[in-house]
């Protein structure tokens, strides 16, 4: 069966039987665990989340910098996050230097 919203987009809700092979399916996946009742009340919206960790964590400032293509090589090879990680390893090093 398909509906639409106010908006016009169509959604497709899924039959009796439909439903029914949904959930054999996910009963016979051994990683789709159905998540418990204290999962689900420790879930909070992903905008929530991010806003939160904007308001603990320090603002960055944008630069430029010049890094050998090694290193570059290097840091984009994990793939998304890599200015992330290149801050971590700078933040080590800053505090193993710091002066006491």
């Amino acid at each position: 069966m398909y509906i639409d919203d106010r908006h016009g987009r169509i959604f497709h809700v899924p039959d009796e039987d439909e439903s029914r092979q949904i959930r054999e399916g996910i009963e016979a996946d051994p990683d789709a665990a159905e998540l418990t009742d204290e999962q689900l009340a420790r879930m909070r919206p992903w905008r929530e989340v991010q806003a939160q960790a904007r308001q603990t964590r320090q603002a960055k400032q944008p630069i430029s910098i010049r890094l050998s293509p090694e290193v570059l090589e290097h840091f984009k090879a994990d793939g998304p996050g890599w200015q992330t990680r290149i801050d971590a390893v700078l933040r080590e090093y800053v505090a193993a230097h710091v002066a006491h």
